[in-house]
């Protein structure tokens, strides 16, 4: 099948999309009556302009304004950074005044996951390491590094064991915010349902210590089994132990003992209303609107349709496209909370002398983004078009069900650990550049914009939504990846799991400053 030279996203848009490399001289072809050709090469994801676009005039993709001219654009010629500015927006926020109505629902529809004894599912059993601070880091990599996959062979029910190691954890208030954000994204990963059996691993001086972990993270009485020397719960620090090869050593011990207790775990029939679901894009293009990210909003209204959960994160990659979000609220706190945490990133970047708008990034720009609000318009399509019930601080415990926000950085690891710590048990990482992800304990779905990458890099991506260029469906790719939704929360590897990735991209979010 050809691929169309380019596409129109709405019947406002003064510009096309260009689904493939596109030389000079060739007929755009977006409205059957018009001889309109191309005025020079136009790359894939890039965008062409269908009529003369007059300095300052708005430039609208998505039937909305992503920009305006820096100076005159030819009927014909390329749109991108050095003829567009960002400007400022004047968005009509029309709060709650289009809230959806529930989507008709679907029952009946199972996973095959694990059934913790608390109730909560899980789509992995992993055990997990849990590093309080830098300092513990390496020793906490020294334990896991002891069950190597012919250790675990024995234990064929357990995934593996993950070290949640990081960089910080010190050099920040005692009890302030940061201290409290890591505290509640560290307690999120030791108590999610993907971990079946933790320990926790601290120097024994740092900031962040293992107690204030325990006592405020709600995970001493979580974490009910004591070690083997009859102590609980399982927390050590290096300097009570005695430096960093006794830690090891007894930290071998103690999850020797776990593994044959988390082996344990079965899979039994779950049903999809349990998944969680956190939606994530990263390396985007100029395709990313048109193709993964509009699929993925699709499996996420299939997603709430079956009483699940979906998860819009990155709040940088929402600015811009805001309003059309607090439309769908579903009341006037939900919508204000949004508008609350845009502001607060507004406020944020201006004390470092920057902008919110500095995305897209140079990766970005040269698959054809050009301006924050084109990429925030495509990225909000990953959350479907069902009703805004709620959003969450970074890392918080997620507990509604339906289409919800996590405010998180655009940073793929830090966001990615939030939804996580809040409990989303699959995630789904659009991708146009070729991104490669994965964050253990849970699985990374990837999938492609465009098909030439999708190719190329076919050992990391899982779906190829470039086929919508070719002539496939939103709705048929969105509900592929509904049903690799369902096979992956039931066990399926991922391409990042095949590959064992996912060890380095735990990334605990800090805002404030390093003393």
């Amino acid at each position: 099948m050809s691929v169309r030279p380019f596409i129109r996203l709405h019947a406002d848009d003064n510009l096309a999309v260009a689904a493939r490399s596109v030389p000079a001289g060739v007929v755009i072809g977006v409205d059957a009556a018009s001889n309109l050709q191309t005025a020079e090469t136009i790359e894939m994801g890039h965008k062409v302009a269908l009529r003369p676009i007059a300095q300052g005039q708005p430039i609208r993709k998505f039937g909305q304004t992503i920009g305006f001219a820096k100076s005159d654009i030819l009927a014909g010629g390329w749109i991108h950074t050095h003829n567009v500015d960002a400007g400022m927006l004047s968005l009509d926020y029309a709060f709650c005044s289009d809230i959806p109505a529930p989507p008709t629902p679907i029952t009946g529809r199972t996973f095959q996951g694990y059934r913790r004894h608390d109730g909560r599912a899980a789509t992995r059993n992993y055990v997990g390491i849990v590093s309080t601070v830098n300092c513990s880091a390496h020793t906490s990599k020294l334990v896991a590094q002891k069950f190597k996959k012919e250790l675990l062979e024995a234990f064929p029910n357990v995934d593996g064991v993950v070290p949640l190691t990081h960089k910080g954890g010190c050099a920040m208030q005692y009890g302030g915010k940061d201290h409290q954000q890591l505290t509640r994204t560290l307690a999120g990963f030791a108590r999610h349902p993907n971990i079946g059996a933790y320990i926790v691993i601290g120097l024994g001086c740092e900031t962040a210590q293992a107690s204030f972990l325990m006592d405020n993270g709600g995970l001493v009485q979580l974490n009910e089994k004591k070690d083997i020397f009859g102590n609980g719960p399982l927390v050590m620090n290096i300097q009570e132990q005695g430096g960093v090869a006794k830690t090891v050593a007894r930290a071998t011990d103690m999850i020797r003992e776990m593994l044959p207790e988390a082996n344990k775990a079965q899979r039994v029939a779950i049903p999809v209303s349990e998944i969680i679901l956190g939606v994530e894009c990263g390396g985007s293009d100029g395709n990313s609107g048109t193709t993964a990210n509009p699929a993925l909003g699709y499996c996420s209204d299939l997603l709430v349709a079956h009483g699940g959960t979906s998860v819009l994160s990155e709040t940088p990659e929402i600015y811009g496209g805001e309003h059309l979000l607090t439309r769908r609220a579903i009341n006037r706190q939900v919508a204000d909370k949004l508008l609350e945490r845009i502001q607060w990133w507004i406020d944020y970047t201006a004390k470092f002398g920057e902008r919110i708008d500095i995305n897209p990034s140079v990766g970005n720009k040269k698959g054809g983004l050009t301006t924050i609000y084109e990429k925030s318009l495509g990225a909000i399509a990953k959350g479907g078009t069902t009703a805004l019930r709620a959003v969450y601080e970074y890392s918080e415990l997620i507990t509604e069900k339906g289409f919800v926000i996590m405010d998180t950085p655009g940073y793929d690891p830090a966001s990615v650990t939030g939804l996580v710590a809040g409990g989303c048990n699959v995630v789904c990482f659009t991708t146009g550049r070729g991104s490669v992800f994965g964050c253990k304990p849970v699985p990374t779905m990837k999938i492609a914009t465009n098909t030439p990458m999708y190719n190329r890099m076919v050992d990391d991506m899982d779906i190829n939504a470039g086929t919508i260029l070719d002539g496939a469906t939103i709705e048929e790719v969105g509900r592929e990846i509904f049903e690799d939704v369902i096979a992956v929360a039931s066990g399926k590897p991922t391409k990042s799991e095949a590959q064992g990735i996912g060890d380095e991209e735990f990334y605990p979010w800090t805002w404030g400053p390093v003393t």
